[in-house]
Order: C-alpha cells, then structure tokens, then sequence
C-alpha cells in the first residue's frame, strides 16, 4: 500500500434510533462526455459522503458541536457483495488495471483534491452530505468519500474517472486510498438524475441508500485494497473508522 498522507481525524459521529421522517435530500463501459473529453480535466471540486444510511428508523446525527468536522458515520444498509473471494476473471482483471493506472496519482489527499475532489457532496438544496467515514455497525466501512463535482454533475459514468475516491484512516492518524466509487445520481436524488440504472464494467450500478437518503446509483471497486467481501462489494470487513 503507499504512504498515507497525514490528516486531522474529524470529530465521531454515532447512531442513534431516530423517527423514520428525514430531510428530504430532494431541495457503462469506458466512455467519454457529449463533447469527447475526458472528465478529469474539469476543476470544480467536491466530496460524496453517505449521510442518507437510513434503515428501520436508524440515521446518522453528529455527536460534536454545531460547525465541527464530522467524523466516524454508520449506515444502515448492508448493500451488495460481489465475487467474494472468488478470483476475478481475466478480463475483468485488464479493465480493474486500466482504472488503478488511471487513478494511481491520488493516493495522496493533496492530489486528489488539485483533481476537483472534495470531502462530501454539495446536493441540489446547498447542503454538504457524506462527509464522515462511513462504515456499517456488523460489515466493515468504507471510509472517507471524495467527490468530484464535475463528475457528479454530467449523469455519465467512465470506469476511468471515477465520481468518488474513497479513502480509509490509518493508526497513524492519515488516510490512504482503498476504493474507487462510481456514482451517477437517480431520478429519487436532488437534483435529479437518471431514471434507469447506469453500468459500469458491464454491471448494472444499485442504489444503496434509497429516499430519504440520496439515492444514488452507485458501483464500489476496491482496487487498492484487499477486501475479504469482493472486489465489488459495497462494505470492507478489513477497513475500520475508529
């Protein structure tokens, strides 16, 4: 794994019972956009992070004081496993190679973020969501989620430019990559998006956490660590927010 790069840990968030009413969030294969660019070349900025984990009344509320960096956030939903522990096809191995070539120049944070990448993601009603670590209470984490605005705004997805980084804390206190996200927004997200699920690498994306959550269409690939669920699999048993 590279070297983590140095980063001050937001302050915990926990889970708690809450009522089932929230806050509305409402207020392919490798391709490039309309015009025939790649999309990394854009410079607006900003990070994805799964604040809408809502499960049988169970919701993400910060435990620190109003305006403090959120941290540590739990989501309710056990989402998908793919492949297990099974090997990866061949082919399917070339194309994850092609994505860790595209993306190995972020492994630190700095760059990321010269890219357009932010911590969280600015929805259609000015509000900064998932921008804690998100893990689940029984399947792991995923960790920290960084967000490409631009990205996130053309409703297309290229398997080599990736809406979301994501990124797990380390013991030393840094973050270091593990995962590429892919996101497109759906019909159910604001401001809207697609109303028919996208696919990348040849499968279908999900929406993990539905209305009243963001209800994104979206593909995990742990490209960059080794994740006991599989390749695809939405949560990492080996990644950790505390």
């Amino acid at each position: 794994m590279h070297g983590a790069e140095p980063i001050a840990a937001p302050d915990a968030f926990q889970l708690r019972e809450v009522p089932t009413a929230w806050p509305d969030e409402r207020g392919a294969e490798m391709r490039t956009n309309k015009d025939g660019r790649g999309r990394f070349g854009a410079s607006a900025a900003v990070g994805l992070a799964i604040v809408g984990g809502l499960v049988t009344g169970l919701a993400l509320l910060p435990s620190g004081a109003a305006g403090e960096e959120p941290g540590p956030a739990h989501a309710g939903v056990l989402g998908h496993s793919m492949h297990g522990r099974e090997p990866v096809a061949g082919a399917m191995q070339a194309q994850l190679a092609r994505v860790r070539a595209a993306t190995a120049a972020f492994h630190r944070v700095s760059a990321a973020k010269e890219a357009g990448y932010e911590l969280g993601w600015v929805n259609g009603a000015g509000a900064r969501i998932v921008t804690g670590c998100v893990s689940h209470p029984t399947a792991g984490a995923m960790g920290y989620h960084y967000f490409n605005a631009a990205l996130m705004a053309d409703n297309s997805v290229d398997a080599r430019e990736p809406e979301v980084l994501v990124y797990a804390p380390t013991p030393s206190g840094g973050l270091e990559l593990v995962a590429v996200e892919w996101v497109v927004r759906s019909a159910q997200s604001n401001p809207a998006g697609v109303s028919t699920p996208p696919s990348v690498l040849g499968m279908d994306m999900h929406i993990l956490v539905p209305p009243p959550g963001p209800a994104f269409y979206l593909t995990h690939a742990w490209v960059w660590a080794d994740n006991p669920a599989g390749m695809f699999s939405d949560w990492n048993p080996d990644i950790s927010c505390s």
